[in-house]
């Protein structure tokens, strides 16, 4: 399977009715969006592939086009949109994608804040919005362009409400968790007692060193990994505390001798095909490195869980950018996405739940029954937010994310 390529929620609360309603490799691009900076980059219409090698680097930006040209440039995740949607877009509306993708809330950030991005279409996590919005990022949307909003979850709205006050600059596209990833026969064999179904797996420095011979990732985005840490340390994952930060950034350091490398999309061909055996990483991208090893009959058998001492959830959004160059473009494109069917076919595609409540019934029952995709009320209970942090502490963040990084 070959997908277009992923992450966070509200602090309000969790007792949601998403169940009732509902981030590898990228095909290469032979266009960059106008005045654009490089970028991986996806084509619209890829062959299917099991398991395919990582995106080529974007071309050169193209020539500057005028608003009223059919082209559309979207800036989304990796392995984050079905396989036809891109093409069967352009096919009805005659416009032209140009479509490229990053891993990380904090690269999509500096490109915003850097502004003349080139792009029409950006899909950022709920957790990064609202900051986004406040620096003037975000045009409000004309809601009478998008006939299809009447399909969204008025649940979910509800807490994207609590980042982008009134719903006035962002829809909701994919949600998920942040758990592990593992493979199932690798972890096994060095450890027949591994703790499976707790974060004792990868964060408990004498447990994690049994695999690091068979490769230990994690997601290089510390909006996730420090939260984690914290809740599996039993602190707040909200207090923004100096002190419980320093404690989460030991945590880290104590298990980092074990990490392979921290990435937010390679770990998906990587485990699909068993240069590595354990992650930490997003939900959806876990069940398309399963598939691809399922359809590459290479004997990798992969597996997710949430873990029990609880894990973060989080909500993925769509925004068109202040500078769109082709807005209107992104009305439609966003209003297609809109349609039942259409956002089904993504979320039986890469396995994410949607906010889109009149999907749910053309989401496919294996997907839809899944508590690993769509989580039952125990376990949402035990799931939590990721918050906005102040700039103060963003900025410890920041700073103890490159010593774990670089192990110093």
């Amino acid at each position: 399977m070959t997908t277009y390529s992923r992450s966070s929620l509200v602090g309000l609360t969790l007792a949601l009715c998403l169940a009732g309603c509902g981030k590898s490799e990228t095909p290469a691009s032979t266009e960059q969006p106008s005045d654009a900076p490089a970028a991986q980059s996806t084509a619209a219409a890829p062959a299917p592939a099991a398991a395919a090698p990582a995106p080529a680097p974007a071309a050169a930006p193209a020539p500057a086009v005028a608003a009223g040209e059919q082209v559309l440039n979207i800036y989304n995740w990796s392995d984050y949109i079905a396989a036809d949607t891109i093409a069967n877009f352009e096919k009805e509306t005659g416009i032209k994608v140009r479509y490229d993708v990053f891993d990380s809330n904090e690269v999509l950030e500096a490109k915003l804040l850097a502004g003349n991005t080139g792009y029409d279409i950006v899909v950022p996590s709920a957790s990064f919005v609202a900051r986004q919005i406040k620096a003037g990022i975000f045009q409000p949307l004309d809601k009478s362009k998008l006939p299809n909003y009447a399909n969204l979850d008025p649940e979910l709205m509800k807490i994207l409400a609590g980042y982008d006050a009134g719903n006035q600059h962002i829809v909701p596209w994919l949600w998920g968790t942040t758990g592990i990833g593992y493979n199932v026969k690798k972890i096994k064999e060095r450890m027949p007692d591994a703790p499976i179904g707790s974060w004792d797996l990868i964060l408990k420095p004498e447990i994690l060193a049994k695999f690091k011979d068979c490769g230990v990732t994690m997601l290089d985005t510390p909006a996730e990994t420090i939260p984690t840490s914290l809740r599996y340390l039993g602190l707040p994952t909200g207090s923004q505390d100096a002190a419980n930060l320093a404690k989460a950034e030991a945590l880290m350091m104590s298990v980092r001798p074990s990490v392979k490398y921290f990435h937010s999309s390679q770990y998906i061909n990587d485990l699909a095909n068993g240069e590595i055996c354990l992650v930490m990483g997003w939900s959806g991208d876990v069940f398309i490195a399963r598939d691809r090893a399922a359809e590459a009959k290479n004997g990798n058998e992969i597996a997710y869980f949430i873990p029990r001492e609880g894990a973060l959830m989080w909500f993925d959004t769509m925004g068109i950018p202040k500078d769109a160059k082709h807005a209107e473009n992104a009305y439609k494109f966003l209003d297609y996405v809109m349609r039942p069917k259409v956002m089904a076919a993504v979320t039986n595609q890469v396995k994410y739940a949607n906010g889109n409540a009149a999907s749910t019934e053309y989401v496919e029952e294996a997907v839809r029954e899944d508590p690993a995709i769509y989580p039952n009320a125990a376990t949402k209970k035990n799931l939590f937010p990721n918050v906005v942090n102040t700039s103060d502490y963003e900025r410890l963040v920041t700073r103890a994310w490159t010593r774990i990084k670089t192990n110093q």
